[in-house]
């Protein structure tokens, strides 16, 4: 290709009258299409059939779920020269799912073409059988670059009868490392060959693959609106107060789904989320890149037959999966980019169907959860989560099922005499029996399971409320000062003593609150309230102001006490700046120091090592501190008594 620029995008609009019929496919091509029950063609397919048909080269730009595969699989195989068997189409795919995917949709498209014989090759699948069917004879081979490339380097695969090339998923391909095996398999490829990119964003390596292998491109850009996620439901809870698995063991409880997707982001939560899932009942299974290729088709296969209800999956695991079954795509982890939640949500709500997306949302992920929803140009609406009374119904509707389907299936005579016998051996009413046997059953889950409720926005806002009104008023009628732990507390330490600045590793993320620090640090070293001074509530962390020269013992103590489930392993502040610790002749990391006013009573140095060994022997929660204010110095004049601190 010489031209240094491609063409500008033709983004025409789709006439809506246009029918698949009105394609001029070949008729066993359109056989199949009839069975399958397409009648009308997405944007992208009515814009590229025609023009592939014709032998251009072409460059479509769609995002995932628009029906790129048909757009390119039902003009090249109306193509397909069946006396030829030899590979006439190659078709390039990021992922083993995304060629598996590919390959079944063009197997059923070529139903009808007599003799058609097609082979997807990727690793991890056994050499041997690739081998064997090559030499055999296909027609179209659907693979991935690596595994393209090792055949190539053997020569058990012929690219010279080549008619076309189809690189599917482009800037995923990239994103994987794959673009210089792309370019290297199109330079084994016929100078006369037809080439189909398509891609669902066009970064710069793209275009330069394009500009070097296709010929005088026509390049389809169907924007990015929200039809491709008009099919979709789309919700998100915002995670607080309830652990997420207990949220979502609620939401999976109480919602009708067929199967389901439910993406981490890490090999280790799909494994770990899977067990936890399964242990509470639900028929879920783990898919990730660990696993070895007859694992992952087992566990699709498995999904696909209904053997399996949820799969728990990260982004590359689920890349392609196609299962009409998935009705529910589970963001339980948050995506790292717009551009994979959109990839996710695609695994439903495909080819026409509905499907229901939902997201867990962190507080500190909620600019995320804006540029999504201007990536999808859609409102992405809150939930609250299923109420105690609505698990208890649906638990109540299944049970009451349960009865239903072995009073109609299974034989009950012997049961129904031994439960005759016990009602007359014990002289009790049948209801009490038939109570007791279903508790029994119901013991594994309870039918009422102890749930709280999660407070709605509006009561929330209602106990705020409520809280102010109850607040104790001065005399004038007016809500009297009141004092309140808030991210950047203004506590100021008592007049005389001298503070030293600490950090203690639990924060705002952790859900702590300036109340939880004071009662924890008062509790365990019985230090009143009033000298834990400065507190500063940060994402990841807290600092805050102790009393200086603060024993060893005590120091050591406090690193292992726990609030909101975290250690405090607390540490002199580094970055104190203008506090205490940073005054000019004192360390501000030389740990804590042995002076005034943690100094003990004692009389004489006996009793003070006695009282040494007596402390060294007890427990660590039963320290206790004597706190004594400095004496002020004679610059304040001698003799006179500190200023008392207003209350």
């Amino acid at each position: 290709m010489t031209q240094e620029t491609l063409p500008a995008p033709d983004v025409a609009p789709v006439t809506p009258s246009v029918r698949f019929a009105d394609l001029a496919l070949a008729e066993p091509v359109m056989r199949a299409i009839n069975e399958v029950g397409y009648e009308t063609p997405s944007p992208i397919q009515a814009e590229s059939i025609p023009l592939l048909l014709e032998g251009r080269d072409l460059i479509g730009q769609a995002q995932t779920g628009t029906g790129k595969t048909a757009a390119f699989a039902l003009p090249l195989l109306s193509k397909i020269d069946l006396s030829q068997v030899r590979p006439q189409l190659l078709v390039l795919t990021p992922t083993r799912e995304l060629a598996l995917q590919v390959a079944e949709a063009m197997q059923t498209y070529a139903r009808h073409l007599r003799g058609f014989q097609i082979l997807p090759i990727y690793g991890g699948q056994g050499m041997g059988l690739q081998l064997s069917r090559l030499h055999r004879g296909v027609h179209v081979v659907v693979g991935t670059p690596g595994r393209i490339l090792d055949h190539l380097g053997r020569k058990s695969l012929n690219l010279d009868s080549l008619q076309a090339v189809v690189l599917d998923e482009a800037d995923e391909m990239l994103r994987m490392g794959f673009i210089d095996d792309v370019d290297q398999i199109l330079g084994h490829t016929p100078a006369k060959r037809q080439v189909a990119l398509f891609s669902a964003t066009m970064p710069a390596p793209i275009r330069r693959i394009a500009l070097r292998h296709l010929n005088e491109p026509q390049e389809i850009k169907i924007a990015a609106k929200t039809a491709t996620v008009s099919a979709i439901k789309q919700r998100y809870w915002q995670v607080r107060g309830v652990h997420k698995l207990d949220a979502l063991t609620r939401i999976l409880e109480a919602t009708d789904f067929d199967a389901m997707i439910i993406f981490v982001r890490t090999k280790l939560s799909t494994e770990d989320l899977a067990e936890k899932l399964a242990a509470r009942g639900f028929a879920s299974a783990a898919l990730n890149g660990d696993l070895n290729q007859q694992q992952r088709e087992r566990t699709v296969e498995r999904l696909k037959q209904g053997k399996l209800d949820i799969v728990v999956a990260t982004d590359v695991a689920a890349r392609g999966l196609d299962v009409p079954r998935i009705s529910h795509v589970f963001n339980y982890d948050i995506p790292n980019d717009t551009e994979s939640y959109v990839h996710r949500i695609g695994r439903t709500g495909r080819a026409g169907r509905s499907g229901e997306a939902i997201l867990f949302v962190a507080p500190r992920e909620k600019r995320m959860l804006h540029a999504i929803e201007r990536a999808t140009n859609q409102k992405i609406e809150p939930m609250q989560l299923p109420t105690r009374n609505e698990i208890v119904d649906r638990r109540i509707g299944q049970f009451k099922a349960q009865l239903d389907a072995v009073r109609h299936t299974e034989k009950l005579a012997f049961f129904r005499e031994l439960v005759q016998q016990y009602q007359q051996e014990n002289e009790l009413d049948m209801d009490d029996v038939a109570a007791a046997l279903a508790y029994l059953v119901q013991k594994e889950q309870p039918l009422q399971p102890t749930i709280n409720d999660e407070p709605t926005v509006q009561a929330e806002r209602g106990q705020r409320e409520d809280k102010r009104s109850r607040e104790p008023r001065s005399d004038s009628g007016e809500p009297r000062q009141r004092r309140e732990y808030s991210r950047e507390e203004r506590q100021e330490p008592p007049i005389g003593l001298d503070m030293k600045r600490y950090r203690i590793d639990v924060g705002r993320e952790h859900g702590v609150q300036a109340k939880n620090i004071v009662g924890a640090i008062a509790n365990e070293i019985s230090l009143d309230s009033e000298y834990i001074a400065n507190i500063s509530i940060r994402d990841s962390f807290t600092v805050l102001d102790l009393p200086d020269g603060m024993p060893l013992d005590v120091f050591e103590h406090l690193k292992s006490v726990r609030v909101c489930g975290r250690k405090l392993d607390i540490r002199v502040d580094g970055s104190a700046g203008k506090s205490a610790d940073a005054r000019p002749g004192r360390n501000p990391n030389s740990g804590p120091s042995h002076k005034k006013p943690f100094k003990a009573k004692t009389k004489s140095a006996a009793p003070k090592r006695k009282a040494a060994a007596k402390q060294a022997a007890a427990p660590a929660g039963s320290t206790k501190l004597k706190l004594k204010k400095a004496k002020p110095s004679k610059k304040d004049g001698a003799g006179s008594k500190p200023p008392k601190r207003k209350p």
